[in-house]
């Protein structure tokens, strides 16, 4: 039955496509505001990046082994278009203009990622919330009355049995032969792994991907203490799913440890325990112990594929996402430090040049940022996984709000702990200060990602509340200038609020947070349309590869 979905999507893919395919995008170069909306103007609110590392540390059989990797991150790059909208060639054929088909190679189809999903293709109407994850013609009703036990199966496909009927088809089957050759690539990879702990994971990873049983390749990534080479691979983030947040999406990405800096973080995952024990809110959302074997280190990415590359590009990871793996052994953080440093320099400054008052300007720094974002992927493993009224997981009793409401959990925790390391003596006075300020020049960094993105709706959920706490001020030439002690009590009650959230599993709590909180008000949007006048990009993409590295 497996093929016959496909075909009948394809099929449906061209006629949708080849209507619109010849004509593009809008023609028009501006809207009735005067903004330039053409195909040369979105492309150049991207700025491309050479995604590089140092790689003399590299043995000669790390060498052999990135080619097979770079093969399965492909795969995983197809799998991921096949997720997203299906019918990826049928799509790109129909478009004639270069610009435009480069622009919908950049976004995984026609609708603008960092624009709220908007159709920049004629006829092209509004992206499904549930993606190509279920049948076009189901609703949400219908799903919701189904009584599967298999319903919420992270590594499945939905699809309609021969008598119109939902089932699930897992993706070792739906994708069977895309799956057996990634396996087979990562099987030949592990053979030239010097380090014992990377060739465990990689033949567990390969099992996995060919099972859909994934804990036990979880477990033995998290054992690895002394690989260089890093490889993140196979269906991980629930972000395109936006209909109900169940289904995980395919992506990879190439790492290089850098050991020296990875050496410098290592102290901060031990603090874990203490930090939850202090989190500000009562102790029952605070119970779970979250695992001690976590692990904190930086890398340069040398490649992204799949649901990484789409949208607005990872900086820090915090994985697995399997919270029972999280519970009991932890986490790694992965700093993506070349990435990071492209993003403040092309990004971050110029924001801070245009929107924080001069008096607080020099605390914008490199150093801030990496520990924001840092803290950011730490602080997922504090708070709660579980609900405490019996509604299950938080991330199956808050649906769709769950990745939204969880990246907002960890953007307020992540400098929460930066404050309560400053109380420990860890930092002076001026890295708080450097964080806070740093952290206020990140909204509107991130904010610009539109509703579309997790991390751009908690963006504005955080800038809204903050404002209504008096957290910083606009001077009248539209400059923001941060009130420490004010952003200090905000984020406070931010983190009790959301943690109750979570562990309460309060779907419609959420709901009308993010109603109320989650967008972008008029004066916000007309400092974003002052940086979009500068030409400040929007985020980065990548010229990346085998070449680029000299391989």
């Amino acid at each position: 039955m497996k093929s016959i979905y496909k075909v009948s999507f394809l099929c449906a893919a061209v006629a949708l496509f080849a209507a619109c395919g010849p004509k593009g995008a809008d023609d028009k170069n501006t809207n009735t505001a005067g903004e330039d909306t053409s195909i040369d103007a979105k492309i150049n609110q991207l700025v491309t990046v050479q995604l590089t590392a140092d790689l003399k540390g590299l043995s000669e059989n790390d060498r052999k082994m990135l080619p097979f990797m770079f093969q399965v991150a492909d795969i995983m790059d197809e799998l991921f278009w096949e997720e997203s909208l299906g019918g990826k060639n049928a799509f790109l054929d129909t478009i004639k203009d270069e610009k435009i088909r480069r622009y919908a190679m950049i976004n995984y189809g026609p609708w603008e990622r960092l624009n709220d999903d908007k159709p920049f293709v004629k006829g092209v109407g509004k992206k499904p919330e549930g993606a190509n994850f279920y049948p076009k013609d189901m609703t949400k009703e219908e799903f919701e009355k189904w009584t599967s036990p298999n319903k919420k199966g992270l590594y499945s496909m939905v699809r309609r049995d021969d008598g119109g009927f939902l089932k699930t088809v897992p993706y070792h089957e739906y994708f069977k032969e895309k799956i057996d050759r990634a396996a087979a690539l990562i099987d030949s990879a592990a053979k030239y792994a010097d380090d014992a702990g990377l060739k465990k994971y990689l033949a567990l990873r390969a099992q996995a991907l060919r099972t859909d049983d994934y804990q036990a390749s979880d477990f033995a990534w998290l054992d690895m203490k002394n690989n260089t080479i890093d490889f993140v691979v196979g269906p991980i983030e629930s972000y395109e799913d936006k209909l109900f947040g169940y289904r995980t999406s395919h992506e990879a990405y190439i790492l290089i440890k850098d050991k020296i800096w990875s050496e410098k973080l290592a102290k901060y995952a031990a603090m874990l325990p203490e930090l939850q024990q202090g989190l500000p809110v009562d102790a029952k959302y605070k119970a779970e112990k979250a695992g001690s074997d976590s692990d904190l280190g930086a890398y340069d990415v040398v490649y992204y594929a799949g649901d990484c590359n789409a949208g607005s590009k990872t900086i820090a990871v915090n994985l697995p996402n399997d919270e029972n793996v999280q519970l009991k052994k932890g986490t790694r953080r992965l700093q993506l430090k070349n990435a990071m440093r492209a993003k403040f320099d092309k990004i971050m400054m110029p924001i801070a040049d245009e929107l924080i008052d001069p008096s607080q300007r020099a605390n914008v720094t490199f150093d801030a940022f990496f520990s924001t974002v840092m803290f950011h992927e730490v602080a997922h493993g504090l708070g709660i996984k579980n609900t405490i009224n019996g509604k299950g997981m938080v991330r199956e009793a808050l649906k769709d709000e769950a990745s939204a409401l969880e990246e907002g959990k960890a953007d307020i925790l992540g400098l929460y702990m930066i404050t309560k390391l400053y109380e420990k003596g860890e930092f002076t006075k001026k890295d708080l200060d450097d964080c806070y300020i740093t952290f206020m020049a990140g909204i509107f960094r991130s904010v610009r990602f539109g509703a579309a993105s997790a991390h751009g709706k908690a963006n504005m959920l955080r800038f809204n509340y903050f404002a209504d706490k008096g957290a910083f001020t606009r001077t009248p030439e539209g400059k923001y200038k941060v009130d420490l002690a004010k952003m200090k009590d905000a984020m406070t009650s931010l983190s009790a609020l959301i943690l109750k959230l979570q562990g309460d599993g309060d779907y419609d709590g959420v709901k009308k947070l993010m109603a109320e909180k989650g967008k972008i008000l008029p004066q916000l949007q007309g400092d974003l349309d002052r940086l979009k006048a500068k030409k400040i990009p929007v985020d980065i993409i990548f010229d990346q590869g085998r070449k680029v590295l000299g391989l």
